[in-house]
């Protein structure tokens, strides 16, 4: 439910990513005869059963893959530990380099793949671990044996893991009215328009996910307070230098969301709590 409401908050596509995504889909023939230019950012949510092409893409006739359509938008995984482990792992690439390039003999064509990627997993096999009110009946080890069909590598690409715990009913039956999607993309909207003057003289540059190295150390350095609590965090949870640059990247993030100029100790704290997958205690059942 999460997931799916994402393109409702994420800002609108600009002329050039609504034309950059109308070819695409058109070179896919996603397009109907009737289609004009793509206006809303895509949302793919691919079954676990699909193939490496179909996914990347590519074929005897090239086509663009899932990660090409959700360009400019949101592939969302559901049950991300039952899809094919090597589809897992083609998609590393494109995460860090927003393209992927399809080699073959006869041609080699680069397809655009700037999306963000969102996955959903049981907690372990019976779906109780860590649940508040029952128990968990997996054997010993199976957890850990779950986790494990997801790669390293891959999770350390993955910059925000939260865990959802239960609801109960007393919450799920309120009345109260929540906050708006279009108010929440309000926020999302003035935070990129911060962003993409931040980085008006960066050649394609818009947003903080598009930060290299040097950037980051130009505009998300945090102050003492939050450098003790990122070495801290880098040594307790045995963090990778990729997870030190995403924490980065998100703390940059949440102090754009609060228009707040410094990357400040609250602001990293936040980003640290957001990789839950890289407790050391998370799965040892």
């Amino acid at each position: 439910m999460i997931s799916k409401r994402l393109p409702s908050i994420l800002p609108p596509l600009n002329l050039h990513e609504s034309l950059e995504t109308t070819k695409i889909h058109s070179v896919a023939g996603k397009l109907s005869r009737e289609g004009s230019l793509i206006t809303q950012r895509p949302f793919r949510s691919p079954h676990h059963t699909i193939s490496n092409v179909a996914m990347v893409g590519g074929g005897a006739f090239p086509q663009p893959g899932e990660i090409s359509l959700a360009h400019n938008g949101v592939l969302f995984l559901d049950e991300l530990p039952e899809f094919n482990r090597s589809v897992l792992e083609v998609m590393r690439q494109p995460l860090e380099d927003r393209k992927i390039v399809i080699s073959r003999i006869k041609y080699t064509i680069d397809y655009p793949a700037s999306f963000m990627l969102v996955a959903s997993m049981n907690p372990c096999p019976c779906g109780y671990y860590n649940h508040p009110d029952r128990d968990c009946v997996c054997a010993p080890g199976a957890v850990q044996r779950y986790l494990n069909r997801i790669s390293g590598p891959l999770l350390d690409r993955i910059d925000i893991q939260i865990e959802i715990i239960p609801v109960p009913f007393e919450k799920i039956s309120e009345r109260r009215p929540s906050e708006s999607s279009q108010r929440i993309r309000e926020r999302v909207i003035h935070a990129r328009a911060i962003q993409e003057k931040r980085f008006e003289s960066e050649k394609g540059i818009y947003c903080n996910a598009q930060m290299g190295t040097k950037l980051l150390h130009k505009y998300s350095c945090p102050d003492q307070q939050g450098l003790d609590l990122l070495k801290n965090a880098m040594n307790r949870l045995n963090l990778s230098a990729r997870a030190y640059d995403r924490i980065l990247k998100v703390s940059r993030t949440i102090a754009d969301l609060e228009a707040s100029d410094a990357v400040k100790s609250q602001h990293i704290a936040e980003a640290i709590g957001y990789r839950n997958l890289d407790r050391e205690a998370w799965g040892n059942n």
